[in-house]
């Protein structure tokens, strides 16, 4: 498994952040990504999938024809945790943050392993599973702030599924803020950065992450 890190060392930062890149895309390209948050103080770690696709098919597929690639790509997220984990950061500490099919990553692993996490952010993603996939997720977001920002057109991310992910991620007990940019493209725009970075900075600001 290839992370790359950036950021603030380890042993210095106040706060973690797991980037998560889309189909096609690199672990530095999430790290680009992050400078544009300008925050010095936070760990940014970005794993990256074998191939540069975290599963084969859409999102929108059955489950088992993007096994096992899907829960591989689970597993990596859940490592990376793990080795922050052992850094000292805890889920309380981290923000989980993806664009595309990182971002539907994100909010899967978010949902399946429901507990308080410093921050989680989609942009351009939506929960994965094809119309009518059960969301009968355990556990608790337990007032996680979660970002999902997305095109009312977006070619790849039905603006259904955002509204659905919205609805799961609440009723998970996430404190959700939903985003739609009329006509915009499957990209990131200035309101995404500063809606990332307000999360962040607020996650490095807060005295349950101070060192």
């Amino acid at each position: 498994m290839r992370i790359v890190a950036s950021g603030a060392p380890l042993g210095e930062a106040r706060a973690a952040a797991v980037l998560v890149h889309g189909r096609g895309g690199t672990a530095e390209d999430m790290l680009g990504l992050a400078q544009e948050f300008g925050q010095r103080d936070i760990a940014y770690l970005a794993p990256e999938a074998p191939g540069h696709t975290w599963y084969p098919g859409s999102f929108l597929a059955p489950l088992a024809q993007n096994e096992p690639h899907l829960s591989n790509a689970l597993a990596t997220v859940s490592a990376t945790l793990g080795r922050l984990a052992q850094e000292g950061f805890p889920p309380e500490r981290v923000a989980l943050i993806g664009f595309s099919q990182g971002g539907c990553l994100a909010f899967e692993y978010a949902a399946r392993n429901a507990k308080r996490y410093g921050a989680v952010a989609g942009l351009s993603a939506g929960l994965i599973g094809p119309p009518g996939t059960p969301r009968n997720y355990a556990g608790s977001l337990s007032g996680t702030p979660v970002f999902l920002g997305c095109s009312d057109v977006d070619s790849h991310i039905p603006l259904a599924r955002v509204h659905e992910s919205r609805e799961v991620l609440e009723e998970l007990g996430a404190e959700v803020t939903e985003r739609i940019y009329p006509g915009m493209g499957h990209t990131v725009n200035a309101d995404e950065i500063a809606h990332v970075t307000k999360l962040l900075v607020n996650l490095a600001r807060s005295p349950a992450v101070s060192r």
